[in-house]
């Protein structure tokens, strides 16, 4: 009996002694042993979409998973407009997870022609816009399972590849959003797409807090939603991105390539070759799945500032997946019931046809970033003495260049500074206002995208803007092909003096072509500071010389009530050093010639109240364009109101009514008759593209307009196929091409503007007649009005020489009105000047 008690005990110690071993073998060779990873079922407490996500509720689980999973680390890319913290997961083996320095650095070194080594990087990128809520949902499911599973293929990923998630690209939009659709969801789901469920309020949750489309902003990147990912991009250099959306309801799903003939020539013949072998491993996943889905259609790779494209230019495949969206949890459609179940799980299934695939061509996308970056390069340090590129110069104005500047660093684009004024080609650039871009450099191709300029196309379809050529978009000067010393070239942006005077000045001067004029005139009026602006030029003795101001140029009389000439004097200086613009004292009222300081003509610049009218039949984008240039660029406290809300407002409140593009249809006569009194007492009216057409209809605006049915006519059908309808109607679309406008610069809406002609973007088929109104016309399309884009020749021949904007009188007011968007995504800073102007200078003068 104890020689079998013995034997039992040796044999139990021994277990024990197996199992101890076991368990530490287990725990070395997996680093997944013993570890529970929280699945979004058990964090949320209930299935996966069963409610749509909030932002902080996809944070929350990211950080929860990071926090115990050794697979799993987090990537910070900043705050959104509204506060939101930006989050992406780096999903990769535990040994991977402890070099991530070191494959930072190598990733790195990609674009300067070095041999590839290490992981793979896989970004995938979902629900930049905040209402396609199912990719958000299916990148947390997809996170749980690279972070727990075991499968052989997912090991072998994971010790192949980094795999960056980002489950939500546009938090402020998917807040929005999720906050709509949870509200209006029934314990029983309704597919009637009728049901508010699927009908969100305006502006919906598609946009971020500005209203704007941040699948537009990946060249611009006027958002920091957008300068996060662009970094995050960069500093991973990934070699492939799927990015996830949702569609229209009636339509199935699709995965790139688009339609072939709509590929950017700029992008390699390999990058679509990569896209289709890609393709076969969605093919297969959602055939696996029986779910109906089309290729090669409808989308397109042009544009590159969309998060498929952007990619494309930068060494990437990227790959653009469309899901037929529920809006809310499910909606009849004409393929039957869209289910937002459904969608999530397709959303997951082509995640991981995605990683499968990527994986698979693993090597061929290794080489393919090699061969894309091959030759561009730094030069040897051994050959030093010149760099052929382009000197850029904006006349007047240090700001503009600075904006470039910060685009370029962002984009890792290099650049330089001149060190002395430079004369080419009969221009003069300044070492203030201008800066050099060698063409021989690692991002050589994308800097090409960035000012390419074409107006000749194999398909004139778009499905965004055919042309965003940033020379136009900032108004610059360029010369091409200039070689110069590196001598005459720094990194070191020059040094801003601020202006000194004395305490003789009678008077301070601010030219108004400098951009940061005008938050800087803000300030000045809501501290009760009076300014002036001049409505004629002139030209005051210096010490240096005589010195010529424009009309425009903004006085600060240095005696006026409530400050001192030296309080004043300081406040000034403070400004001018905070927008680093220059200031110019003046010692005598007397000009030179031109108009003295004491002139009438130098006219009181009154504080302004601006309204946008918001709300339902107004350009989601428009409206938050305009509010962005008024709320983040000039600092002025903005109303916004919807249409529904205008009868009931009090408009002698307000200086300015703000109308962007829209149909307004809405409105109905009551408020039409309270503009009239508004402009006569002094408001002004600014109007642009479709709220022309209903002023024109509420007979307030008298300058005849010409709209679809007025162009329609132009272009002629007869003897076309069935089959060539699509290409004839594409012809009639204005698919986002710039045109060059004829100021008048002696009218005050043109005061400051440096370019003339001045590049303008126009998607809209509407203008104006010629018009009889005498003095009403401040600006009109060129003879040849097409600097690059698509346009079809009957547009040009049209609009050629007639007006494209009108101010008309209105006893002590007037109405500004403009044919185009001058605030095009807040990029378009050759011309957002216009709407200062009218802002504060057409109030005094029209």
């Amino acid at each position: 009996m104890l020689k079998t008690a013995l034997t039992f005990l040796c044999a139990f110690m021994m277990l024990l002694s197996l199992s101890a071993e076991a368990k530490k073998t287990r725990l070395t060779d997996n680093p997944l042993y013993g570890i529970t990873t929280t699945s979004p079922e058990a964090f949320l407490g209930y299935p996966l979409g069963e409610h749509l996500l909030r932002h902080d509720q996809v944070n929350y689980y990211l950080k929860e998973i990071a926090k115990q999973n050794p697979r799993v680390s987090l990537e910070n890319t900043g705050q959104s407009h509204e506060g939101r913290q930006q989050l992406t997961a780096v999903i990769t083996s535990a040994k991977n997870q402890q070099q991530l320095d070191e494959i930072l650095k190598q990733r790195q070194q990609v674009k300067y022609h070095t041999k590839q080594t290490g992981p793979i990087v896989i970004w995938l990128a979902y629900s930049i816009h905040g209402d396609e809520a199912s990719g958000a949902h299916a990148a947390l499911k997809l996170s749980h399972m690279l972070a727990t599973s075991e499968e052989k293929w997912v090991t072998n990923l994971l010790k192949n590849a980094v795999v960056l998630i980002t489950p939500s690209q546009n938090p402020d939009g998917m807040d929005r959003f999720s906050t709509w659709a949870n509200g209006y969801a029934g314990k029983v789901a309704v597919s009637d797409p009728n049901h508010k469920e699927h009908k969100q309020r305006w502006p919906s949750g598609r946009t971020n807090h500005y209203l704007a489309d941040l699948n537009r902003d990946w060249l611009f990147l006027r958002h920091p939603e957008s300068q996060g990912r662009v970094a995050l991009f960069h500093r991973w250099q990934p070699h492939y991105v799927g990015d996830f959306h949702e569609m229209g309801h009636n339509q199935t799903y699709f995965f790139q390539p688009g339609v072939p003939e709509r590929t950017h020539p700029l992008t390699p013949v390999a990058n679509q070759t990569l896209t289709s072998k890609l393709a076969g491993y969605h093919q297969a996943a959602l055939d696996d799945k029986k779910q109906s889905y089309f290729s090669r259609q409808l989308f397109d790779d042009f544009f590159y500032g969309k998060g498929s494209t952007y990619p494309d230019i930068n060494g990437a495949i990227g790959v653009l997946f469309e899901q037929a969206s529920a809006r809310g949890q499910q909606q009849d459609s004409v393929n039957g019931i869209v289910r937002f179940q459904e969608a999530i799980d397709n959303q997951y299934a082509t995640s991981i046809s995605s990683l499968k695939g990527a994986l698979a061509l693993k090597t061929e996308l290794q080489e393919y970033q090699a061969d894309f970056f091959s030759g561009k390069h730094q030069q040897s340090k051994k050959k030093k003495p010149r760099q052929a590129g382009r000197l850029i110069s904006a006349a007047n104005d240090s700001w503009r260049i600075k904006q470039l500047t910060e685009l370029l660093a962002q984009h890792q684009i290099e650049y330089y500074y001149l060190t002395n004024t430079l004369t080419q080609g009969g221009k003069t650039f300044t070492v203030e206002n201008s800066v050099f871009i060698p063409d021989h450099q690692a991002q050589a191709t994308l800097l090409t995208a960035l000012f390419d300029n074409r107006t000749e196309f194999e398909d004139p379809t778009f499905y965004d803007v055919s042309t965003w050529n940033l020379q136009y978009a900032f108004d610059l000067t360029i010369r091409q092909n200039v070689k110069l010393e590196l001598s005459v070239l720094s990194k070191t942006a020059p040094t801003f003096t601020p202006s000194k005077w004395t305490q003789k000045a009678v008077a301070l001067l601010i030219d108004w072509r400098q951009s940061q004029a005008a938050p800087a005139l803000q300030q000045l009026l809501s501290q009760g500071v009076q300014v002036k602006f001049a409505a004629k030029p002139f030209t005051l003795a210096s010490k240096p010389g005589q010195l010529d101001f424009p009309a425009g140029t903004l006085q600060i009389p240095l005696k006026q009530d409530g400050y001192s000439a030296s309080d004043l004097s300081k406040l000034v200086s403070k400004l001018a050093q905070e927008f680093r613009i220059s200031v110019t004292a003046a010692y005598t009222s007397g000009a030179v010639s031109g108009i003295d300081l004491g002139s009438p003509d130098f006219n009181v610049i009154r504080p302004i109240r601006p309204l946008i009218v918001s709300g339902k039949g107004t350009s989601i984008p428009e409206v938050g364009q305009i509010w962005y240039y008024l709320d983040s660029q000039l600092k002025v406290p903005t109303t916004l109101v919807d249409t529904s809300e205008l009868n009931s407002i009090k408009l002698t409140d307000y200086t300015h009514i703000i109308f962007a593009g829209g149909s307004y249809a809405s409105l109905d006569e009551k408020f039409s008759r309270k503009l009239g009194p508004f402009t006569a007492n002094g408001g002004v009216v600014i109007a642009q593209k479709g709220a022309l057409t209903w002023l024109s209809k509420a007979n307030f605006l008298k300058t005849s307009l010409r709209g679809k049915r007025f162009y329609k006519q132009l272009f002629n059908a007869d003897g076309l196929a069935f089959d060539q309808k699509s290409s004839f109607s594409a012809t009639q679309e204005i698919g986002g091409a710039i045109v060059e406008l004829t100021l008048d610069k002696s009218h005050p809406i043109n005061f400051g503007i440096n370019g003339d002609p001045l590049p303008v973007m126009k998607n809209k088929a509407l203008g104006f007649a010629h018009t009889s109104n005498d003095f009403s016309v401040a600006a009109s399309y060129a003879s040849q009005p097409l600097l690059s884009g698509y346009m079809a020749q009957e547009y040009q021949s049209s609009f050629a020489n007639t007006p494209a904007i009108i101010v008309e009188s209105r006893s002590k007011g007037a109405v500004v009105a403009i044919a185009d968007n001058l605030l095009f995504r807040n990029i378009w800073l050759g011309s957002e000047k216009l709407y200062a102007n009218a802002l504060y200078f057409i109030p005094a003068l029209h």
